[in-house]
């Protein structure tokens, strides 16, 4: 068993990944021991991540608000605290908060052979993101 004391600081979310302010508490980093990345991650109302996508998928829990998560083929859903959502590798989708809720959930995605955990890509137009949130509602 191997016990890692808390000692990480919140980072905020870089502006190449997320639109509006975002925080990040890394939980782990995969390494030698475990390809598993996790992080625990809120959003202030109105944020969301850029496009992206996971190599080998990613695993989100809702931990607190209401939040969206989008695909490229138009998909959308509300999540809620509790909720898990499992999106496939290499599917290209987006997540934040709804314009008038904050969002956190804990995401969790497995590096592939290179170490890789995300493929980052362009951001998520803020019509595009009103019209999902229309759509969720």
């Amino acid at each position: 068993m191997k016990v890692t004391q808390s000692a990480g600081q919140t980072g905020q979310g870089p502006g190449d990944w997320f639109t509006g302010t975002v925080f990040i508490d890394t939980v782990r980093n995969p390494d030698d021991q475990s390809a598993i990345g996790c992080a625990h991650v809120r959003f202030t109302p109105g944020a969301r991540t850029a496009w992206h996508s996971h190599p080998k998928g990613q695993t989100l829990y809702v931990t607190d608000g209401i939040g969206l998560v989008a695909s490229r083929d138009g998909a959308v859903r509300e999540i809620r605290p509790g909720d898990v959502v499992y999106i496939e590798p290499d599917e290209e989708h987006w997540h934040g908060a709804t314009p008038d809720r904050f969002m956190a959930h804990v995401a969790m995605q497995e590096a592939d052979g290179q170490g890789e955990v995300v493929t980052w890509l362009d951001h998520v137009a803020d019509s595009d993101y009103q019209t999902a949130a229309a759509q969720a509602a």
